[in-house]
């Protein structure tokens, strides 16, 4: 992870073979594991990766596939938390590939995930608690 900003990550990774399909090129799962990854840096850096995966099943997801990744192509994907929301938390991504032999750095896919809060043992969404809110929140300069 490269930020100081808690609502916001980029992690690096290179495409792995399994990560390739019949076509040469990346399967369409690996742009949700690539989110996933950077989600998970995020939220490691905040101190809430063992209290919000319980926490908070994915409701909605959307990605726009703009470029291919290839097989040992170094992959950049920054996630930014877009919005906090009273019982939802919504989350930006994009996948870049990194240069790449004859190929330029591209966007891959960008999209947007809405994660629920829904505690354990219950099955309805419930507010945040406040310290995921306070954790996730970028903390003004006091200079």
């Amino acid at each position: 992870m490269t930020s100081s900003d808690p609502s916001t990550a980029t992690v690096r990774r290179v495409v792995e073979w399994p990560d390739t399909d019949a076509s040469g090129h990346h399967h369409n799962s690996l742009i949700m594991r690539l989110f996933e990854d950077a989600e998970r840096a995020l939220l490691d850096a905040a101190g809430l990766a063992g209290t919000y995966f319980p926490t908070a099943p994915r409701v909605r997801q959307e990605i726009d596939f703009t470029g291919k990744l290839y097989f040992r192509q170094p992959v950049t994907t920054t996630i930014t938390l877009e919005r906090v929301g009273r019982t939802s938390l919504t989350w930006h991504f994009e996948v870049w590939g990194e240069a790449f032999g004859d190929v330029p750095r591209r966007r891959a896919a960008s999209g947007r995930v809405i994660c629920a809060h829904v505690p354990a043992g219950t099955d309805r969404s419930a507010p945040w608690p406040d310290a995921v809110r306070a954790a996730l929140t970028p903390r003004e300069d006091a200079g």
